[in-house]
């Protein structure tokens, strides 16, 4: 069943709908009112002359007939953007070596929404020449397919996190079957600008552990809930923040609703089932007591059930590579030494990463991380997961153009970024002191 034969089919539409996710919007709306309000008291952009240079920066254009602004192009800058997930670029906000990497080379780099001529829709369509962005698989693979030529930098995989079905712990569920004729949740974004992922990896998740116990779409009624998704578009939110990590900390990010859209629609009694990302939420909900996993994908041995919006991906324009190639390595230099510094220190890495992620504790995101490689590849197994993700979303309408996922991927820059950070480990050996039978005493 593709997406939309999901709309076609639905024929329940649960009263108050948008009441279970409405959350989602107003917890990024106040936090991004604080955290952009001390950003911009900071940076003092309410005087004149700053107000009067942001004005004369922002570029303004529309897509697929909504507006969006961004920066002014210039290429003395660079700009990131990640998702809140196991990354080095997650780490690296509280290390700074990549900035360290783009100050070698005389490059300002920054967040991209530190600036207020920028909207939130380069994370999402990647409108923006000089921006690199880190994070889930999904949008990346739409704006490739949909929207302008990218570049595929580098990928870090979870190999565990393709998604569970979560019950009511008080209902007489236990086991898939027990779901025939009842009703799974799935969100539907009315923001037709950016990419639907948290959708796209419901549906993909549902889809296989129906698939996995002998189960088809036909056996369920699949729930349509949807929300506006617009908190994008609320100038409140589009005050500067200076890191992607300002708006989780001034709120209980864990425990707040924001990411579990459908959390209050399952507890209502207004579905009976719906999906939550293995071990990511899962272990957050079951800690509440009142719902409970009885399908865990990550339990199965096939690594084709685990593409839950990952492996995250690096992804640069196509402009920047070709043009520009000294600043994409100079990220992935930075990524290298982030993710070699987090392997070799997993629990500091960890502590870092539970400030951002949606692991239940610290512990939690030590034991998720514990294992995963943490310097971005382009292993061929990655490269084959990112496939999966691709042909899904090209089999059930949520891309309308195909391409090949080998030649996206661009596989020179991570290994001229891991070509000079070997020379420079040699050179500053050379510079080390040899020792002698001279030097103080002691």
């Amino acid at each position: 069943m593709d997406n939309k034969n999901i709309e076609s089919a639905v024929v329940e539409k649960p009263d108050g709908e948008e009441s279970a996710v409405e959350s989602r919007r107003s917890f990024v709306v106040n936090a991004g009112l604080a955290a952009g309000g001390i950003a911009a008291l900071g940076a003092g952009l309410g005087s004149s002359p700053a107000a009067a240079a942001t004005a004369s920066r922002a570029v303004k254009k529309e897509v697929d007939g909504k507006m969006t602004t961004t920066i002014s192009l210039d290429w003395n800058e660079v700009y990131y953007t990640n998702c809140p997930l196991i990354s080095a670029s997650n780490v690296d906000q509280e290390l700074g070596w990549t900035n360290e990497e783009y100050a070698k080379i005389g490059v300002k780099f920054a967040y991209f929404r530190s600036r207020p001529e920028t909207d939130w829709y380069p994370h999402y369509i990647h409108n923006q020449e000089n921006l690199i962005r880190f994070g889930g698989l999904f949008p990346p693979i739409h704006v490739h397919a949909d929207y302008r030529r990218t570049r595929m930098l580098g990928l870090t995989h979870v190999p565990y996190e393709g998604g569970c079905m979560m019950v009511r712990a008080g209902d007489d569920i236990f086991k898939m079957s027990d779901l025939k004729g009842k009703r799974i949740g799935i969100t539907k974004s009315r923001n037709t600008l950016k990419n639907d992922w948290w959708r796209i990896q419901e549906h993909q998740a549902i889809l296989a552990m129906l698939r996995m116990n002998d189960m088809t779409e036909k056996d369920i009624k699949l729930i349509d809930f949807p929300y506006p998704d617009d908190w994008y578009d609320d100038p409140d939110m589009l005050t500067p923040m200076v890191n992607p990590t300002w708006w989780q900390l001034k709120r209980d990010h864990k425990r707040d609703l924001a990411f579990r859209p459908l959390e209050t629609a399952l507890l209502e009694g207004k579905v009976d089932a719906i999906y939550s990302q293995s071990n990511v939420f899962q272990h957050i909900q079951e800690a509440t007591g009142q719902m409970v996993a009885i399908e865990d994908l990550s339990r199965y041995p096939d690594w084709r059930l685990q593409v839950a919006n990952i492996p995250a991906i690096i992804t640069c324009t196509d402009t920047m590579a070709d043009k520009h190639p000294e600043l994409v390595v100079a990220f992935m230099k930075g990524m290298i030494r982030v993710g070699r510094w987090s392997n070799q220190h997993k629990r500091a890495a960890a502590a870092i990463l539970n400030k951002q992620t949606y692991y239940l504790d610290e512990e939690d995101t030590y034991q998720g991380i514990k294992h995963v490689d943490m310097v971005p590849n382009l292993s061929a197994q990655n490269m084959a997961m990112v496939n999966i993700g691709k042909n899904f979303m090209l089999k059930h309408g949520y891309i309308k153009n195909d391409f090949d996922v080998n030649k996206w991927a661009a596989p020179e820059f991570l290994a001229q970024a891991g070509k000079e950070l070997l020379e420079s480990t040699i050179e500053m050996k050379k510079l080390e002191k040899i020792p002698t039978m001279q030097g103080r005493v002691g």
